[in-house]
């Protein structure tokens, strides 16, 4: 699959670079893994060379060699003698880059943790020596989220607020989706459209992995991803252990719970059966992996919350994945892609609310959008987008069939909405369903 979409972010990264031949830039590029952090760096600058440096996990002087052996072969600077430490190499090429400009992308930063925790500290000391008089582009990456982001926006962190640019990458969004899917497949249908939003929630290498392999169907992606190998099958384990730490199982049981609708604090508390309310805080604030909603317009910021996972895939593996992997070890996948099928009306439902969700903040027509739902579950409204600068709004039904959809009910919604929140008076109001066929 060829590069797709990025154009902000790569026109960002070499408006940096340009900036750095004046002073020193340096950059944080996070997301969650597999979204095209790395990609985006080598696109962003594949018109002139630059120094790659892939922190694995391996002794700091081997890796120091590597680093070495990159220097020379793109500076074409031999490098006398053999560094032992990163923090000796780091400061060289500050010191270099007060007299020529260079470009340094390092990926997967957060593994220096591993390698030497003290190479934080000493190149803190290092860019507040140097990038004064300093020409770096320095631009770094990491897969693992909460590492990367705990690294420059904990108070207690050397690396706190060092960085000159913070730029999260996010997924794909419906439309480049749609572009994607049109050049691999141009006779798709909505059903497989939503598909590849529900599977992969825009995640540029499941994209990639399923366009690859010629799944542009719904019946195909579902056959590419359970199978014998599949990598999606460990995914979401091999992501979040990582994330978690030993701690993952508690972990696992509340999204799995949310995964399968559990979405109140007391609703997944009777699944776990014990107290969550940190680690709701933890997968919320530090991993960002849930959410924390409620009705548009609640007064309370405690009453009537409910929890999503807003990522796709990880709402999908744990509804399907997780939760039947017990079938997937004796390999039973036929079984797995028939309960898939079976409940896959109810669960691409959901993802259907939100792809029309993301579609209306893309088109930038409304000041809020969100859903509410009343304290007795008795009113629930999918969508409503308020454009206040001109004193609009509009109530959306969403529907996978549109006979399913009756607007004379979504009508009755909107008034319980409006006479328990006093909201939009004085506004325009006006009513929509959408359903598969619309998107």
């Amino acid at each position: 699959m060829r590069f797709f979409d990025r154009t902000k972010e790569i026109n960002s990264l070499k408006e940096i670079r340009e900036s750095a031949k004046n002073s020193a830039q340096f950059t944080v590029v996070t997301g969650r893994r597999r979204i095209g952090k790395t990609s985006l760096v080598w696109k962003a600058y594949e018109d002139e060379p630059f120094l790659y440096f892939f922190v694995a996990r391996k002794s700091e002087s081997d890796l120091c060699e590597d680093f070495r052996l990159e220097i020379e072969q793109k500076l074409g600077i031999p490098i006398m003698g053999k560094a032992e430490r990163f923090t000796e190499i780091f400061e060289y090429l500050m010191k270099l880059s007060a007299t020529r400009s260079l470009t340094l992308f390092i990926d997967e930063f957060q593994e220096f943790f591993r390698v030497n925790k003290s190479i934080f500290s000493d190149m803190q000391r290092i860019w507040d020596m140097y990038h004064t008089q300093a020409h770096i582009n320095l631009i770094v990456c990491g897969s693992i989220y909460s590492m990367m982001t705990k690294i420059f926006k904990d108070r207690k962190e050397p690396l706190y607020n060092r960085q000159t640019s913070f730029m999260t990458v996010r997924p794909f969004t419906p439309v480049v989706l749609k572009e994607i899917l049109s050049e691999h497949h141009p006779d798709y249908t909505p059903e497989d459209l939503l598909a590849l939003y529900a599977f992969t929630g825009g995640v540029a290498k499941y994209v990639q992995l399923l366009m690859d392999a010629g799944a542009t169907t719904k019946a195909k992606m579902l056959d590419h991803i359970i199978q014998a190998d599949s990598i999606f099958l460990g995914e979401g384990k091999a992501i979040l252990i990582e994330e978690f730490g030993k701690d993952y199982g508690i972990y696992f049981s509340i999204l799995s719970a949310i995964a399968r609708g559990k979405t109140s604090r007391s609703e997944i508390e009777n699944v776990v059966g014990k107290e969550i309310s940190g680690y709701l805080t933890k997968l919320e604030k530090d991993y960002e992996i849930i959410t924390k909603k409620q009705p548009l317009f609640e007064r309370s910021s405690t009453k009537n919350v409910r929890y999503t996972i807003e990522d796709n895939f990880f709402t999908f593996w744990f509804r399907f994945i997780y939760k039947y992997n017990y079938m997937l070890e004796i390999e039973n996948f036929e079984s797995v892609k028939t309960i898939i099928s079976r409940d896959y009306e109810t669960f691409s439902g959901l993802m259907l609310e939100r792809y029309f969700k993301r579609v209306l903040i893309e088109k930038h027509q409304f000041t809020r959008i969100g859903n509410w739902w009343d304290r007795k579950g008795e009113n629930e409204i999918d969508l409503i987008a308020e454009n206040e600068l001109d004193s609009t709004a509009v109530f959306f039904e969403i529907k996978r069939k549109a006979a399913n959809i009756d607007l004379t009910v979504l009508e009755e919604k909107a008034a319980t909405f409006l006479r328990a929140t006093g909201q939009f008076k004085g506004y325009t109001l006006s009513y929509q369903g959408l359903s598969l066929a619309d998107i």
